[in-house]
């Protein structure tokens, strides 16, 4: 495969401008898109070219596939480059761009569509011998399928979406009498949310942690991973806090984690970087939850100890180069991220504005990923994320502390923002003791 000259970045805000950089640090060309509501981001003026391509709602511009394809045409990309949300793990937008041979920087449309379907992969897995949690032969076909399920596996059960994420349409079911309404809720919010009201159900494991390991595959068949990331501090199942490594975990345990992923991304054949998101009781076995076909928020703790560029190596990838190999990648030390929001740090309601005061925090190994500035109008029309506080230490106890002092020096205002709550978790005794799990704030 030939290599990439000239890459479209298919997105947004920080992440829009975190690839911009890796994309010009390797020498090629950096096209940006953006929607009028976008028309005076700051970061456009550090791609070597921004168009234009609709209106402030999503669905006509970051959402609006045509619109895109024209971009691509215009500019002369042979590349484009989806981030996360929009249309990163849309699979009409992988084939379009494939048919016009685009090089969509991910994993082949097959792929994504095989692990998009969560009852699906989870079928997958397990024929791959990757422990999966209990549950129903695929999707649910209705409401009696669902009970007898139920029956066979035992309450709690937890029904979930087939096409969901972020924990919509999901409910956590403790009794038979329960189960229809959380049924018929769960299917509807799941057909508003993603256009697909099916379900399928597992066993519900009560207080798990929520572990992932980054993945990254060449086309040769050579896969490696980054180690794994502790996302369990979460709220409405949307992650608030993420580092790198788990510290529950012992290395035996660790060891087959990792080996786990890896044997399970050469099963499916995998290309691109992805995650293997587990699920973790308390005693220390783990079940796979799902795949995230494409790069994570979060991917950050992951450089941050292993010194390594995701981004880079996906496009490396690519254009068809192999991956160094697993005894070439050593991780160290501890990293924290903290997920900074437009949003009130009490009832996380989002809030847009004109930030009037943006003072950022500095030093040794600390990281801050953002496109705002003194002045920026967050936007209503979008995700309230407005920048990510990722810091590095020799170890946690160091990592919380160097957390605790940039968050302190971390000015904000004009809006409400999550940093007094990401504040008050440094403190929290329970976080800093490592005795929570993803219900702890729920």
């Amino acid at each position: 495969m030939k290599k990439i000259q000239k890459i479209l970045v298919a997105n947004r805000g920080e992440i829009a401008l975190r690839a911009i950089r890796t994309i010009k640090e390797m020498g090629k060309t950096a096209v940006a898109i953006y929607s009028t509501a976008d028309k005076d981001a700051e970061y456009l003026k550090f791609a070597d070219l921004a168009i234009c391509i609709g209106g402030a709602k999503s669905n006509e511009s970051y959402l609006n596939i045509p619109s895109i394809m024209s971009a691509i045409d215009i500019s002369g990309c042979d590349a484009v480059f989806p981030g996360y949300g929009f249309l990163s793990e849309n699979q009409n937008f992988v084939e379009i761009c494939k048919h016009q041979k685009i090089n969509f920087i991910g994993p082949s449309v097959e792929l994504m569509a095989t692990m998009s379907d969560k009852s699906k992969a989870k079928e997958v897995m397990k024929k791959a011998g990757v422990p999966v949690i209990l549950g129903s032969e695929g999707a649910l076909r209705d409401l009696e399928d669902a009970k007898k399920t139920a029956k066979w596996i035992g309450y709690p059960v937890i029904v979930k979406a087939s096409a969901g994420g972020g924990g919509r349409g999901m409910r956590i079911v403790e009794s038979e009498e329960n189960l229809e309404n959380a049924f018929l809720s769960a299917g509807s919010e799941a057909l508003n949310a993603f256009g697909d009201g099916t379900l399928y159900m597992e066993k519900y494991i009560k207080n798990p942690r929520h572990i992932e390991v980054q993945v990254v595959a060449d086309e040769y068949g050579n896969a490696i991973h980054i180690g794994e990331r502790d996302c369990s501090l979460q709220r409405r199942h949307q992650k608030l806090i993420e580092e790198s490594p788990a510290v529950i975990l012992d290395e035996t345990i660790r060891k087959k984690l990792h080996d786990t992923a890896i044997k399970a991304t050469k099963a499916i054949g995998y290309k691109s970087a992805g995650t293997f998101e587990f699920l973790v009781d308390s005693d220390k076995n783990f079940y796979f939850m799902e795949m995230n076909t494409r790069l994570q928020v979060e991917h950050t703790v992951s450089e941050m100890v292993s010194g390594l560029d995701i981004i880079e190596l996906m496009i490396k990838v690519a254009e068809g180069e192999r991956l160094p190999s697993q005894e070439d990648i050593t991780l160290k030390g501890h990293a924290i991220e903290c997920r900074i929001t437009a949003e009130d740090p009490n009832k996380f309601i989002p809030s847009p504005g004109k930030i009037t005061k943006w003072i950022i925090p500095g030093g040794r190994n600390v990281r801050i990923d953002s496109h705002v500035y003194c002045n920026y109008v967050v936007s209503p029309y979008y995700d309230s994320m407005i920048g990510k506080l990722i810091i590095w230490a020799e170890d946690r106890k160091r990592a919380i502390a160097k957390m605790k002092e940039a968050l302190n020096e971390f000015g904000v205002e004009g809006i409400k923002t999550t940093i007094p709550f990401h504040q008050k978790m440094m403190k929290n005794v329970d976080f800093i003791e490592n005795n929570y799990d993803t219900n702890y704030l729920s």
